[in-house]
């Protein structure tokens, strides 16, 4: 009989490191989840999944129980369990803290949207290099000087800087973050991000997101 995940953890191997295709088909269940818990779900089907996320659900139900036996026939998913597992699986239990760089109207739309706070990421710090705009209240932070910023890293454990900054300024922000050891930047400018190796960029497109989607829906 199956068991759901409460009944049997979702533990990866130690040595197992996840493919990029299983990660983000993890990720994108993840944020389904979220939101269906957040509408007050308590439980979801494979199928549900599927129709949310495009991903075959034989293929929802291979990713999962690569990880563990789990859900009920005719039940689906318990969604509070399934959400504790897989971040877990994604390393992601826990606290995470955040820099947000630009208190421009993409800043202030990030800062409050609280997308980063549902899968366990703390916007801690907001900087901006308008002086004008430093010590404003941007959702729970009050912006600063960029001037802190070397001391605030270091103070805060930031792991991953987000860029809601002009492209004209997201290259020293970048290299200002990897001197100051963050390995993570999510890039929302036009700029091509020059960093070393060991740091990972994520730039993210809305241009690029629908010219992937008008593909699939063109072709």
């Amino acid at each position: 009989m199956s068991q759901s995940p409460d009944e049997t953890e979702l533990e990866p191997a130690e040595a197992d490191r996840l493919t990029l295709g299983v990660a983000a088909r993890l990720s994108r269940y993840l944020q389904v989840l979220t939101q269906a818990k957040r509408m007050g779900k308590t439980s979801i089907s494979s199928q549900a999944i599927s129709e949310y996320t495009n991903v075959n659900p034989t293929q929802i139900r291979r990713d999962l129980s690569g990880f563990g036996k789990f859900g009920k026939r005719g039940v689906g998913y318990d969604i509070d369990s399934l959400i504790e597992q897989i971040k877990k699986i994604l390393r992601t239990s826990g606290q995470h803290n955040i820099a947000l760089f630009g208190a421009g109207h993409l800043g202030q739309a990030i800062a409050t949207s609280g997308v980063f706070a549902d899968h366990g990421f703390r916007i801690s710090a907001i900087f901006d290099a308008d002086k004008s705009k430093v010590g404003e209240r941007v959702g729970d932070q009050a912006v600063r000087d960029y001037d802190e910023l070397a001391a605030v890293l270091a103070d805060e454990g930031v792991m991953v800087g987000v860029l809601a900054v002009p492209a004209a300024a997201a290259q020293q922000v970048a290299d200002d973050l990897v001197a100051g050891g963050v390995k993570i930047i999510f890039n929302y400018s036009d700029a091509l991000l020059s960093v070393p190796s060991d740091v990972t960029v994520h730039t993210s497109s809305p241009a690029v997101d629908l010219l992937h989607a008008l593909y699939f829906y063109l072709t």
